[in-house]
């Protein structure tokens, strides 16, 4: 492993969250490392704490114990500004109502850069277009935002993501409320994204199968253990049997993908 191609490191954290006093403990003992250009997948039963993990990392919600580093420095340690420069976080969260084109929508993704009235500059400009071309949603750049699919939004809100321009992109149940076709859409895109971009994509996902063919890597959370590998390696290893607690769920290694017995 490149040490330099390190964007963030989990080093032996420990997450859950506090309530009323009461800690609870969600996972332990998680070692993650996020590199550029890789595409990676966050897959596990619901309930499992993937979104716990995800705020986590994001330094959203702290470490029971351990620490997060994004580029070499404690996640805690940064403030807002430095955390926006360095990464950006697409949630499932419904857009509060406004009149914002897809352009103006895009755009919010500079507001890390712009002065304090947020002025765009020729080169917040040149980033929006740019990310919406690598989205390929130009042609959507002067509709409101209501007025579009739900597959486009999440192109749109990508494309948001990428005019933030950070190392870093980490987008929670992107593929939700899609069909297969904007699912299969989605992946595909994304995985360009980290080859044209060399930017580490994060992402959780229920669709265990499609992220076994298109990620680099994935994290799979069980009870108990986090582990993070190529595709291939968790399929030789057997980390998909666990991670459904039924018996008429199995992974079949063969195939590589989940059937019904």
């Amino acid at each position: 492993m490149n040490t330099s191609n390190i964007i963030l490191e989990a080093r032996n954290i420990s997450i859950g969250y506090t309530h009323k006093k009461t800690q609870t403990l969600v996972a332990s003992n998680i070692d993650l490392t996020l590199e550029k250009g890789k595409l990676i997948a966050l897959v596990g039963a619901n309930g499992i704490g993937k979104s716990t993990l995800l705020r986590t990392i994001t330094g959203i919600q702290k470490t029971i114990s351990g620490t997060v580093f994004l580029s070499e420095k404690s996640i805690h340690e940064m403030n807002a500004l430095a955390l926006a420069k360095n990464l950006s976080v697409v949630l499932t969260e419904k857009l509060p109502p406004s009149n914002l084109t897809v352009f103006e929508l895009v755009a919010l993704g500079r507001q890390p850069y712009t002065n304090w009235i947020g002025t765009l500059s020729d080169e917040d400009v040149e980033k929006v277009n740019y990310a919406l071309a690598l989205t390929q949603i130009e042609h959507l750049a002067s509709k409101k935002h209501y007025e579009i699919s739900d597959g486009q939004l999440q192109k749109v809100l990508v494309a948001r993501a990428l005019a933030q321009d950070t190392p870093l992109i980490i987008l929670d149940e992107p593929t939700t409320h899609l069909d297969l076709l904007h699912k299969v859409a989605l992946f595909k895109l994304l995985k360009k994204l980290t080859q044209e971009t060399q930017k580490c994509i994060l992402f959780s996902t229920h669709d265990i199968d499609m992220a076994i063919q298109l990620s680099d890597e994935m994290i799979i959370m069980t009870p108990g253990t986090v582990v993070q590998d190529q595709p291939c390696n968790l399929i030789s290893k057997g980390s998909f049997n666990n991670l459904f607690k039924d018996e008429h769920i199995v992974f079949d290694p063969e195939k590589g993908k989940f059937v019904i017995s």
